[in-house]
Order: C-alpha cells, then sequence, then structure tokens
C-alpha cells in the first residue's frame, strides 16, 4: 500500500498526446530511443535554424511528473526562439514510451536521450528540468557531460516536498523515491540556473532558495511569476530571460576554452 501510494503521489503520467509535433509548424523528427536496458522511449527533435549562431547548442528537456512530450510544445517553441537544438522525451510509462516507472529507469532515460544528442554530432546539452525533472537533470549532469543545468521549480528532494504536503504521515521512514536534487548539486560543476516563482503552490520558493545555496558557481537565480505550471505563459520574458543569461554563461565558457 506504502509503495503504490508513494508512485501515485510521485508520477502522472498520461498515455495520450494532446497536440502533434507538426503543430509547431517547423521541421522534426519522431524518434524511438532505446534505453540502456532496452526500454523504447518517445522523443521529438527540433532542430535549431541552419542560420543560427547557436545550432551547436541542444536544450534537453526532462519534463515535470504530469502529462507528457506533447504538453510540452510551447516550452519547444519557446526555446527554438532562441536558435537552439531542443529534445523532448518521455520517461518510460509517460506517452508513447515503454516499460515501467521507477526512480533509476528515468535517469537511464535521460543518458538515453543524451546519448541520442551525442550521436547526432551535438556536444554542448543543456539539461533542463522542470519540478521532478531537475531531479532527474541533476543526475543526468553527475552521469555524462553536459554545458549546463537549468532546475525550473524543483524540490530539493521527494522527502522533503513529501513531509510537506503530507505531515500526518512518516514520509521519511518509508520513502524509496528520493530525487535528491540538493544533495547532488555540490557535485555539479557546469553553469547553473535555478528558476522559480514565490507563486509556486506546489514547491514552496524555499525550495529553490535551498537549491541555489548548494549549487557551485558559476550560478544564476532567475525569480518567475504565477504558479508552479503557468510561469512561461504568464511571463515569457522573465523566464526566458533567465535562460538567456544561462545561455550567455556556457557560450562564454566556451568561447575562454
Amino acid at each position: 500500500m506504502f509503495r503504490w501510494f508513494e508512485y501515485a503521489q510521485v508520477y502522472h503520467p498520461s498515455k495520450e498526446w494532446k497536440l502533434s509535433p507538426a503543430d509547431l509548424g517547423r521541421p522534426y523528427e519522431d524518434l524511438t530511443i532505446t534505453a540502456a536496458d532496452r526500454v523504447p522511449l518517445s522523443a521529438w527533435f527540433f532542430p535549431a535554424d541552419e542560420c543560427s549562431p547557436r545550432r551547436n547548442l541542444a536544450m534537453l528537456v526532462c519534463h515535470g511528473n504530469g502529462g507528457n512530450i506533447s504538453h510540452r510544445l510551447p516550452l519547444a517553441r519557446a526555446f527554438l526562439g532562441m536558435g537552439v537544438n531542443v529534445l523532448l522525451f518521455d520517461y518510460r510509462g509517460y506517452g508513447h514510451s515503454g516499460g515501467e516507472l521507477s526512480e533509476e529507469g528515468t535517469y537511464l532515460d535521460a543518458q538515453a536521450a543524451h546519448a541520442w544528442l551525442r550521436q547526432r554530432g551535438l556536444s554542448q546539452i543543456i539539461a533542463f528540468g522542470e519540478s521532478l525533472g531537475g531531479g532527474i537533470a541533476c543526475e543526468l549532469a553527475l552521469r555524462e557531460p553536459v554545458a549546463g543545468l537549468i532546475l525550473s521549480n524543483t524540490f530539493t528532494s521527494i522527502g522533503d516536498i513529501g513531509a510537506e504536503m503530507f505531515p500526518f504521515l512518516p514520509i521519511r521512514w518509508f520513502n524509496t523515491i528520493h530525487y535528491n536534487t540538493l544533495a547532488k548539486l555540490p557535485r555539479i560543476k557546469v553553469p547553473v540556473l535555478v528558476m522559480h516563482s514565490r507563486d509556486d503552490e506546489v514547491v514552496g520558493f524555499r525550495h529553490a532558495e535551498r537549491n541555489f545555496a548548494a549549487a557551485n558557481e558559476p550560478k544564476l537565480f532567475s525569480e518567475t511569476r504565477g504558479q508552479h505550471n503557468e510561469t512561461l505563459a504568464l511571463d515569457p520574458a522573465q523566464y526566458l530571460g533567465g535562460v538567456e543569461k544561462l545561455l550567455a554563461l556556457v557560450e562564454a565558457a566556451n568561447s575562454a576554452k
């Protein structure tokens, strides 16, 4: 019963696609990426414009715990407007991906997506994680080379946020899913951007403050506006302004090499 409750709170996958990648009106590839344990993963790749000075950069999107990649097309559109390549992928159990959900499984899924980009010739990869995806992007930054890390509305750990949501339950006694972002950040040595809104009704602002304090320099903090799932739509200029600063850090680091 505890295991069922834990998984039901952490993961909210949707199998149905809300939109098609064709809805963006630009070139794309509909992919099946295979994880190390042979689980097939659904993914959409949107190449940067050929004339973009940032066509060597790729945004690897680790989405949140709800929906699937079809719900992230507005995010892909925004990043494409910044001139970078974008890869959306679904974790196992989400969308059209196969397999059964697990914490380690989601880490393998992100590694598989990263490997696909490397095979495509893209080595300057920025791991973007929203909410739950922040914990996955952090682990990816420890396992594989990335050029930068972005955490959007990300909690410190499942244990921390679970204890806040269910103070009447001994969450820390029985939780087996961790996604401990706070513990991983001190070991990450690439530029980090923490983005969060004080109006986030799901993940409190203090999570972002603690994550930012744990991160190494160079690091940036960008305060966004709106509730947990509306920060991009409510104020895209503010949201993308922080991302633009992170991209500038990555480009400066590349120029210094």
